[in-house]
Parts: structure tokens; sequence; C-alpha cells
């Protein structure tokens, strides 16, 4: 987790949160939780109060995050709320149900599950395995639980001596109910006093099922009869005694689990916190998880967090914007902005409808998340600071129900603006100075801005009024920024340029709407020539600076492609490298076996003349050392696998000398049909080779049409015709 100096007090106004849209963010946060707490508890997410709590939830959600990506993934969290359960435990002489104590189990498994493997690989998750730490790891609760209620949520007979005695009791009657029901169904049966169906269930007992004629030729209690009268249900009067008991029985059984469920709840009460604290540990990590998997969703990360006062976010999206366009599968512009000590405030002018209030939000809405635990979609290499304050002032604001006008509103806002205002505060103007006299409100507004700027508060505005942009290019630590717009077609490029403040077009895009010519050069006549060759300044540089962006980008594309090139041919010259390595290691097996040959074939023929059988053996037992000298001990393991390699370096090499060959045999053919060329005389000394090889020998004996071909570590017999000349090849 970064290092942080201390706590901070942070305040962050409820305005600043439905003006930057935060709980729309946090719904879909919500939605991404599996339980219903996780689901509850995820609304109610606001930012942390101190920069420590904000670092801790952020490292969370950042290792939760990294687990999506690893093998070792974390185990389901998902579990039932046992909330009731643990108001029940509050009170004395209360006990849980079955199915309650199934979810205790059910609960407790989860939670140790996952604060053993957040110990097992601490490694991965430090600061998850850090929070877990504290919570209990302990069987007792499952093991007696389980030993009292079975998979299906029912009380095991064995749970005590009484209850097992009481339940084999029941069974033995209920086999004496059977079997006298069936006695008394097979004797009326036979008496015909049955309708055809015979039997049927009451109250969950078993009834015959008499026509009604014959109901008081049956013994027996009546415990009903069909819709229609035809047909009266009569339990037997032999079953009825039976049944009585059956029911004492049931009864004393029924006494006898509440009991026992009694004396298991009184058991489980004293680990009340703990599993309060199972259920709250699931439900964080539920919250925990909606944020990776929402930073997943945006391609989130985790900024680098400085103590130092600078903001520079780099590629930044406005998430809600990003999401909504994935749906609609068009394109997210995202935005790169930089505050710090040497450029506090950025005024950003330009055409309405280019992307300066998104642009304002991308950066308010970025920063509220961040302060809230939640990962934001920039850069890698963004940077960020913890803000004490974030103040805003974004959109419409007339109030029809306390009669407020949208400028008296506007002023109400900068007078708190100026209470709170300080170093420490990150301030958001939409539209800054409207809602009055454009000459008389854009003074106010930029005496205003200057308060702001001298408290050396960070801040971000946009206006149309050209003297808050003079007021900005004169300022060493503030800066223009302008929208881009296309200066052929004046569509937006949805693109912040900084350093220069941005035309509002007026003209242009007027024309560019159909308004008659004539009509905007009186307009053009009626203000100050200075006011429009200013905007038409701003306008053509604009337009400057657009054309350079092009450039700029087309360079970086054939850069990117050139590095691309670069790292595929560096790839390639890699596998020839191994190639190369791979082959010369065959060549020098294979040199090495022609020279044992050709020392066996000396021996060979030395023996072939003298017949000396223990001058041979010597000799083949002195070859046979010197040879096993040089091999190192390996494991059959090993020498398989190399065994493996070789064979495999020998396919390719065949391969290669397959293609080779055709292509030899292909130039044999051409040179066959080419009138042979006169044969070199060669003499003892010269540099030979054979036709086709690559081997080069000196020649140190001629006889009979043969030479003596020396390699250096062996000497051959070659008839002179196989043999050229290397001079010659030159």
């Amino acid at each position: 987790m970064p290092a942080s100096k201390g706590k901070k007090n942070i305040h962050i106004h409820t305005k600043t949160l439905q003006d930057l849209e935060l709980q729309t963010v946090l719904n879909q946060v919500s939605e991404l939780c599996i339980t219903a707490l996780g689901h509850e508890k995820a609304l109610l997410i606001e930012p942390y109060n101190n920069n420590e709590a904000v670092l801790k939830a952020l490292t969370l959600t950042n290792e939760y995050l990294a687990s999506f990506y690893n093998e070792n993934r974390i185990p389901n969290h998902g579990f039932e709320t046992i909330s009731k359960e643990l108001k029940l435990l509050k009170i004395e002489n209360t006990y849980l149900e079955t199915h309650s104590l199934k979810k205790i189990v059910a609960i407790s498994l989860t939670s140790n599950e996952i604060i053993k493997f957040l110990k097992k690989f601490e490694e991965y998750y430090p600061y998850l395995n850090q929070y877990a730490s504290n919570i209990e790891v302990t069987k007792v609760i499952i093991e007696q639980i389980d030993g009292i209620v079975d998979r299906f949520g029912d009380v095991k007979d064995v749970a005590s001596p009484l209850l097992l005695e009481l339940r084999q009791d029941i069974n033995r009657l209920k086999g004496k109910i059977n079997q006298s029901f069936a006695s008394a169904l097979n004797t009326y049966h036979n008496l015909e006093y049955l309708d055809d169906i015979r039997e049927s269930v009451v109250d969950n007992k078993r009834v015959l099922a008499v026509k009604a004629m014959y109901r008081r030729k049956v013994k027996g209690a009546i415990m009903g009869g069909s819709k229609t009268g035809s047909i009266v249900y009569i339990e037997p009067e032999t079953t009825l005694q039976h049944t009585r008991e059956l029911n004492n029985l049931e009864y004393e059984e029924n006494e006898e689990v509440v009991r026992i469920l009694k004396s298991l709840t009184d058991f489980i009460r004293p680990f009340l916190p703990l599993l309060k604290q199972y259920q709250e540990f699931l439900t964080e990590l539920d919250v925990i998880s909606a944020k990776a998997k929402y930073a997943k969703s945006l391609n989130a990360i985790l900024p680098e967090i400085s103590e130092e006062r600078q903001m520079l976010l780099r590629d930044a999206f406005h998430p809600l914007l990003y999401l909504s366009n994935i749906k609609k599968k068009e394109k997210t512009f995202p935005q790169t902005i930089e505050l710090n000590q040497e450029n506090r405030i950025i005024v950003i002018s330009g055409p309405n409808a280019g992307g300066k209030s998104i642009t304002l939000k991308t950066v308010g809405l970025l920063q509220l998340m961040l302060q809230s635990g939640l990962l934001i979609p920039v850069h890698e290499r963004s940077k960020v600071f913890l803000f004490d304050r974030i103040i805003t002032d974004i959109g419409d604001n007339q109030s029809i129900e306390n009669h407020l006008s949208t400028y008296s509103y506007r002023l109400k806002q900068m007078n708190y603006f100026l209470k709170k205002c300080n170093k420490n505060t990150l301030f958001l103007i939409d539209e800054f100075g409207t809602g009055s006299d454009p000459e008389l409100g854009g003074a106010l507004a930029e005496t205003f801005l200057e308060e702001f700027y001298h408290r050396e508060a960070f801040g971000i505005i946009t206006t149309h009024y050209s003297n808050l942009k003079i007021l900005a290019s004169e300022l060493p630590f503030m800066q223009n920024a302008n929208m881009m717009f296309d200066e052929k077609t004046l569509e937006p490029i949805y693109k912040l340029a900084l350093g220069q403040a941005g035309s509002s077009f007026t003209f242009e895009v007027a024309q560019k709407n159909g308004i008659p010519y004539s009509l905007i050069n009186r307009a053009k006549k009626k203000i100050e020539k200075g006011k429009v060759r200013f905007d038409r300044t701003i306008a053509k540089l604009q337009k400057e600076r657009s054309k350079l962006e092009k450039t700029e980008q087309s360079l970086k594309v054939n850069e990117r492609k050139k590095l691309s090139e670069a790292e595929k041919l560096e790839e390639i010259n890699v596998k020839i490298q191994k190639k190369l390595e791979s082959y010369q290691e065959l060549y020098d097996s294979n040199q090495r076996l022609i020279y044992l040959g050709q020392k066996i074939n000396d021996l060979s023929e030395k023996y072939f003349e003298n017949k000396h059988k223990k001058e041979l053996m010597d000799e083949m037992f002195k070859l046979v050392q010197i040879e096993n000298s040089k091999r190192k001990k390996v494991s059959a393991k090993q020498k398989k696998t190399e065994k493996a390699k070789e064979k495999q370096i020998k396919q390719e090499a065949e391969k290669k000398v397959e293609v080779i060959r055709k292509k030899k045999k292909v130039e044999k053919q051409k040179k066959a049909l080419q009138p042979p060329k006169p044969k070199p005389i060669l003499k003892v000394g010269d540099r030979v080779r054979l036709e086709d090889g690559r081997a080069v020998g000196s020649i140190d004996n001629i006889e009979k049409n043969k030479a003596i071909v020396n390699y250096g570590m062996f000497t051959t017999n070659v008839s002179l015709d196989k043999l050229e000349l290397v001079e010659a090849i030159k």
C-alpha cells in the first residue's frame, strides 16, 4: 500500500456527488454484487474522510482485480444473509431452526475457506490477507451443527439417545399401522364394501374409501367424504389405537427435537460476534469484488498516488460515457489533463457541443471515484493527488421552489466557494460567469477567478468570456485550453489542446447552419473590430494546431510500424541463431562419429595385416576409454530428452538436405545437358574436396588414379574422378 503522510479530514459536499453523477456509477457497481447485503452496501459508498482509508480501499480493490488475471483465483464468497439469525441469538431462550443452522454452517465454511486461501497465497494478496487475518478460523461451529443436522436439514436420529429410541418406536408403530390397515383393507375389499379406488389419504393418514351405503358396516372413525357423497373415508378401528399412540410419540419426538435445537443454539450463542464478523467480512469482500469487476469492465487501474500537489490524467475516459458507448458500439475519446503547482487552473473555451463539459466532468468524477476506493480508467503512467475538498458548479440550477434565478443561485455558489476554497481544493465550474449581463458578469467572474488563483486552489472552468481567456494567458500558473474542431467541417474532434484559448466559431457555425452572409456581416459590424480580430486569430491558431496534430499522429503511426518491423526481424534473427547452434551441434557430433569410424577402419586394416588380436583389443579399449572420459553422467530422463532433441534436429536437417538434394539433382540434370568441362590435373599438395561436398583437405599422395586426402583428423583414399580443386571453385 502506498505510504501516507498521515490522516487528513476530507469533506465532499452532497451537491458535488450529484453534479458529477457518482450515484449512477454506484448503481452500476451494485449490480455486480452477488449478495443482497453487498448490493445494499455498494449503493452507500461515498468518498472516505481520510487518506489512509482511501489508500487501503484502493489497494484491496487492486489486489482483487489482480486475481482475475492470475491462476490463484479467490474462492467464491456468496452467502445467504443471517441477519435474522443474529437477532435471534441475541434473545435468550430462543432457538434456531435447522435451515438457519445450515446457513450458519455455509457462511462459516465460506469464510474459513477464503481466510485460509488468503493466508496460503499471502505473497499474491498481502493486504487482503492482512484484512482477513484478524478473523478467527474455527471448525467448532461447523462440527457441532453437522453432528446434529443432516445434509437434508433434518435433526439426526443420533442427536440424542432419547430421540433415537423415540424414532425407533415410531417406525415400529408405523409398521403395525400399515399391517393392521392392510388387513382391514383386504377384509372389506373381499366384502365389496370399498369403492374402486379402495383407499385414500386424509390428514396424512391412510383411510378406507367405503361406499356410502356400507358406512355403518365398517368399524372406525369417519374422516370425511367425497364431494358427491358417494364415498365415505373411514380410518379402521384396528389402526385407531396405534394412531393415538403414534401421535403421542410424535409429540414427544418434537419436544426432544426442540430441546436439542435449544441446546445447540445455546452452544452457538457465544460465537455471535464471530458470526457477525463473518457476515461483515463477506459483505465487504462482495463490494470489493464488485469494484474489481467494474474496474475490469472499464480497463481501470490504480494510478500513482502522489503526496505532492500534482495531477496527471493520461488518456482518461468518462466511465459512464465509455460503458454507454460500448453498448452502442461507438468510440469514446480520451482526454489528457495535467494540473500542478506551475499549472494550477485550466480555462477551457471553444464552441458548444465540443466536449468541454464532459472533459470537466471526467476529471471530477474520476477524482470522486478514486477517493471512494474505485479504480479509474486512465493510462498506467497517470498520477493523482487526494484533495480535502471538491466543489462544483455544473449545469443550469434555476430553482422555481425558492424563486432563485440562475444568476442568483450562482452567486450563492460563488459565496460558498469563497468560504471553502484553499490550496487543497479542486473546483470545477461549467459555463463560468453566465446568467447575467456579459460585461458585468464577466468582470465579476474574472474577480472570483483571480481570488481562487491567489488561494492556490486547483481548478478547471469552461467559458466563452474573452476576458477570462486573456486572464489565463496573463497569469503564470493558469493555462488556456480548447476543445479542437475540424477546420473544414467545423465538426468537433473531442480532443483537448492545452496552451491556447479556443474560438467560439460563432460566425463560422452560423454560416454553416445556413444563416445568410449579409446578416452575419451586419452582426460583425455591430461589435468591436478588436474582438473580431482576436476571435479570428484564435480560430486561425486552432486550425494550425489541428494540422500539426494530424502530422504528429502520422509520424507516430510510421514510428510504430518501424518498431514492429524491427521486433519481427529480431525474432527471426534469434530463431536463425538457435537453428545454426542446433545444426553446429549436429555437425560436430557427425564429425566425431566420422573420426571414430576412420579410427576403427585403421585398426581393422592393421589387424587384417598382422592378425594381432590382443593388440587390436588394447587399441579398441584405449579408444573407448578416451571417448568415455569425454562423456558426462546424466539421468535417464535427461538422456531421453537429449535423444528426442537430437532426433528432432536430425529430422529437420534431413528435410533441408532432401530439399538441397532435389535442388542439386535439378542442377546435375542441367549440367548433364551442358558439355562437360575439362577436368583439372590434380597433383600432390592441391587443396581439394569431394564433388558436392564441403570438407576441404589436401592431397598427400597419388597412386593408380587414387589420391590419399588428408582432412586433418583423418586421411582417406578417394578416386581422382570424384575430387575437385577448391581454387577452381573460387
